[in-house]
């Protein structure tokens, strides 16, 4: 008795199964994304750089979280955010954490844990870091560095 309930089920499982395959792929109404009016839209001319703070804007910033929290290169980078906040601020983050966080510039991953978990935070501002403090670059011209190494890639 039970062998014909189960068959039973299972037989009505594969009708529904197959209707329902059928009854998608005969649908007209083409598959269609919705675009929203706040994301930017790619343009293919210009690779988009993401967002990034002014000078006097990057004055007023919150605090990054403690390097000790974290370990390795996190750690590193952590302790780079500490020291150069507002040349992070004017920096874009190639993660494109402004689309998918709302994160306004680098320094803002810095803020949370988010750049602890991202390799491309972590490395844009041991190089922002690097360039500030062994070249001497400004916070413009680290942004054109970072720019042209990250929009090529």
């Amino acid at each position: 008795m039970k062998t014909k309930i189960l068959l039973a089920i299972g037989g009505v499982l594969t009708v529904s199964a197959i209707v329902l395959i059928v009854t998608q792929s005969q649908t007209t109404a083409p598959h269609v994304h919705k675009v929203d009016e706040e994301m930017p839209v790619a343009n293919n001319s210009a690779p988009s750089v993401p967002a990034y703070q002014s000078p006097t804007a990057a004055k007023d910033l919150p605090a990054t979280l403690a390097p000790a929290e974290f370990f390795g290169k996190a750690r590193e980078a952590y302790a780079a955010a500490q020291v150069i906040p507002e040349t992070l601020a004017q920096l874009p983050c190639y993660c494109h954490c402004d689309r998918g966080f709302g994160h306004k510039s680098l320094h803002t991953c810095f803020v949370d844990d988010h750049a602890s978990h991202c390799a491309v935070c972590v490395d844009e501002a041991l190089l922002a870091y690097k360039l500030q403090k062994e070249q001497g670059m400004s916070p413009e011209k680290i942004r054109e560095t970072i720019i042209a190494k990250y929009s090529a890639e």
